[in-house]
């Protein structure tokens, strides 16, 4: 799993490695070796030609150590050196092995800099690290703004490729100055920096790997970090087995509580998203008077039609949710519900049962609000998933402070309420209230469309009824969620007409077997 630090996290990480093995010295080993490694594998069709622009920091010292190993394996490389002294040990190495070094103090009007630019296929950027502090100062400045310069002007530029960051971005706020190149690879040393799952830094990432540099999984510090950037193999380690005897009980029961007459497509959305995600049978709870006219858009549901008082939910359904809750291993409440009086007694009355594993969604966290002591209203391993302006309701905190600091926000409540929390919007953020939690690298605007909450929440419901654990249905939800809207995109040609039961449609793919 990929692990998400502050930078200063990252200096404490490697500073107790030092201490203990391995050393400084082995990790830039390890973080140069890697990244040719990387550099090599992406070189496919663009030539074995490489330039570095290399820093004073421990970036540059990697992208030394990885030139002189390309150098090694025959590549033609280059080192455009800044504020880096020639007799420096790895660039000693470098030179030694092939490589061509040049001092930018030299190269007063970069000529030779916008020669080299046009004449390598690979550029290796690694003139500052992750813990700048902005803004930039010269010669950092002119040297960046010189190679964007030339970059700009070139029909067939080198593909750049960031060592563990883009220089000059800010990694804990995400901050990017003026002179910041964009990469088309970052590749992250060891883990990611939290300011990179951020806006506008991601978008100067481009691709994004990890790297080992040799951190032994037994080093406390490194072990404490209990923040991780979600990934395929972190979701799909999650998702449940499918044998080839199973039957429908073997996936669980599905009970979806929504919808009202003037949101009946929230409850289908969320149906048709649990059977997606695998949940082996839906039970469709919906308002009595809209149940017909749903019948043919989910012919695959069972359905416990709900009384109503003026098309929403009223409080005597409490009594008629029981049948529902007789079979069920998972229930969703709340898309759209509304936030009437009546389904507002109605849910008070439902959280008094005995429920499965839940998750509460849309007006049902608005509802929940409102309630004295809600927390303790709910079972344990509750996973809640507020969009901003929801969370907002629940915790009392304005909507800018939230987005201001959405990790730290969801990881606090989770604790606090003793639930799991999913603070949707760009960067969806997972916590747990036994400290863990990871950010969902991604920000497209093929989500930013009425309906995918419903989708999120019956892919997470869906994965809790099959008995996926809390916390871990919530990140493969959010990914296969996330996946799917990319998916979509690609499909329709772009974002502007991808629609939230498109996603439902790239679910099986994408979760296989």
């Amino acid at each position: 799993m990929v692990k998400l630090v502050s930078v200063a996290e990252m200096i404490a990480i490697e500073k107790a490695a030092d201490a203990a093995g391995p050393s400084y010295r082995q990790m830039m080993e390890n973080a140069g070796q890697a990244l040719a490694n990387t550099v090599s594998a992406h070189s496919h069709q663009r030539g074995r030609s490489v330039l570095g622009l290399v820093g004073p920091g421990n970036n540059g010292g990697d992208t030394l150590v990885a030139l002189a190993a390309l150098a090694a394996q025959g590549w033609m490389t280059s080192a455009y050196l800044v504020k880096r002294e020639f007799d420096e040990e790895y660039a000693r190495r470098a030179a030694d092995r092939g490589t061509e070094l040049f001092a930018s103090s030299a190269d007063q009007e970069f000529s030779w800099l916008k020669n080299a630019l046009q004449g390598h296929a690979i550029l290796l950027e690694g003139l500052l690290g992750t813990g700048i502090r902005l803004p930039l100062r010269e010669p950092f400045t002119q040297v960046l703004h010189a190679t964007k310069t030339t970059l700009a002007g070139l029909e067939t530029g080198p593909y750049v490729v960031a060592v563990d960051c883009p220089s000059g971005i800010d990694c804990d706020s995400g901050e990017v100055p003026s002179e910041a190149l964009k990469a088309d690879l970052t590749v992250c040393m060891a883990a990611i920096k939290r300011g990179m799952l951020t806006l506008p830094a991601f978008e100067w990432l481009g691709e994004l790997e990890v790297s080992e540099i040799g951190l032994p999984d037994e080093l406390p510090a490194w072990a404490a970090v209990q923040r991780f950037a979600l990934d395929e193999g972190m979701a799909r380690s999650a998702l449940p087995n499918r044998p080839w005897d199973a039957h429908k009980g073997t996936f669980g029961t599905a009970l979806i509580v929504a919808g009202s007459q003037r949101f009946p497509g929230a409850a289908l959305l969320a149906g048709k998203a649990a059977y997606g995600s695998g949940a082996g049978l839906v039970t469709m709870a919906v308002p009595e008077s809209m149940q017909r006219g749903m019948l043919s858009y989910l012919p695959e549901a069972t359905w416990l039609p709900l009384p109503t008082e003026d098309g929403w939910i009223s409080a005597g359904a409490a009594k008629v949710i029981k049948t529902g809750l007789k079979g069920a291993t998972a229930v969703l409440i709340g898309p759209g519900f509304g936030q009437q009086e009546g389904t507002g007694a109605f849910l008070t009355k439902l959280l008094k049962e005995e429920l499965p594993a839940l998750v509460m969604d849309a007006d049902a966290l608005k509802l929940l609000a409102g309630m004295k002591d809600w927390p303790k209203q709910l079972p344990p391993g509750t996973v809640l998933t507020p969009h901003p302006g929801e969370m907002s309701t629940l915790s009392g905190l304005t909507k800018e402070k939230i987005q201001a600091s959405r990790v730290e926000t969801a990881e606090k409540f989770a604790r606090k309420w003793r639930q799991v929390v999913v603070l949707k919007g760009a960067f969806t953020v997972i916590a747990a209230p036994d400290g863990r939690s990871a950010v969902m690298p991604l920000a497209t605007p093929a989500l930013a469309r009425a309906g995918t909450g419903d989708v999120l929440a019956g892919i997470i419901t869906g994965l809790r009824a099959q008995g996926v654990a809390a916390f871990e249905a919530a990140c493969a939800g959010v990914w296969l969620h996330g996946q799917a809207g990319l998916r979509a995109a690609a499909r329709l040609g772009g974002t502007a007409g991808v629609l939230a039961g498109d996603l439902i449609g790239e679910l099986p793919a994408l979760i296989g077997k």
